[in-house]
C-alpha cells in the first residue's frame, strides 16, 4: 500500500474536516466499487484456475475418480470436492 501526504493531494478545507474524525493516524480510503477487479484478472490467472476447473468437472463427469483428479492435479481431494461441488456452472470471464 503507497502511503501519501494527505497535504500533497487534498485541499486544505478537507483535511481540516477530516481532523475533526482522525489526527495523527494512517487512513486508508478504498477504491471506488467499479475500479475494483476480481483477483488473478489482470494477470490471467482467473483464467488458467476457471480452465483447469472446467477441466476438472470434465473429467469427474467421464468417470475419473476425485482421488485420482487430486493426483493428477497435485490438489487435495477437499479441493477437488469444493471444484466439482461448488462451481455447477463452468463460470466465464470475459
Amino acid at each position: 500500500m503507497k502511503y501519501t501526504n494527505a497535504k500533497n493531494v487534498l485541499p486544505e478545507k478537507l483535511i481540516s474536516e477530516i481532523q475533526k474524525y482522525i489526527q495523527g493516524e494512517t487512513l486508508y480510503i478504498p477504491k471506488q466499487e467499479q475500479e475494483y477487479q476480481k483477483w488473478g484478472t489482470a494477470s490471467g490467472s482467473r483464467k488458467m484456475l476457471d480452465r483447469r476447473n472446467a477441466a476438472i468437472k470434465e473429467s469427474y463427469r467421464n468417470g475419473c475418480s476425485i482421488e485420482q483428479l487430486a493426483e493428477e492435479y497435485f490438489l487435495s481431494t477437499e479441493t477437488i470436492k469444493k471444484i466439482i461441488y461448488s462451481y455447477r456452472t463452468t463460470k466465464r470471464h470475459g
